[in-house]
């Protein structure tokens, strides 16, 4: 049972790490962000991050890794947008 619980919790983790991905290629493909809250993705980062340190000080480190994967995806979707926001505006401002 343990190594079941185990096979699901590594899968948990890989999917959420994934779900974030489609997230990101949008506003890649697009450089558009307009739906995308930064206060959630902001959010979503900081608990991702004290994901990985209780992974660490935990020693768990299939915790420790899945949080790091998936603070890796979703911050990207962070970024991306902070950057294409930024661009955005300082377009804007020499209209």
């Amino acid at each position: 049972m343990k190594d079941i619980v185990a096979w699901a919790f590594g899968f948990g983790m890989a999917l959420n790490a994934l779900l974030f991905v489609p997230q990101a290629l949008s506003i890649w493909r697009t450089r558009r962000t307009e739906g995308v809250s930064l206060m959630t993705f902001g959010g979503f980062n900081a608990l991702q991050a004290l994901g990985v340190l209780h992974g660490v000080l935990q020693r768990d480190w299939s915790l420790a890794a899945g949080m790091a994967v998936s603070l890796v995806t979703c911050g990207s979707v962070t970024l991306l947008t902070l950057i294409y926001r930024r661009r955005a505006n300082r377009n804007a401002d020499r209209r």
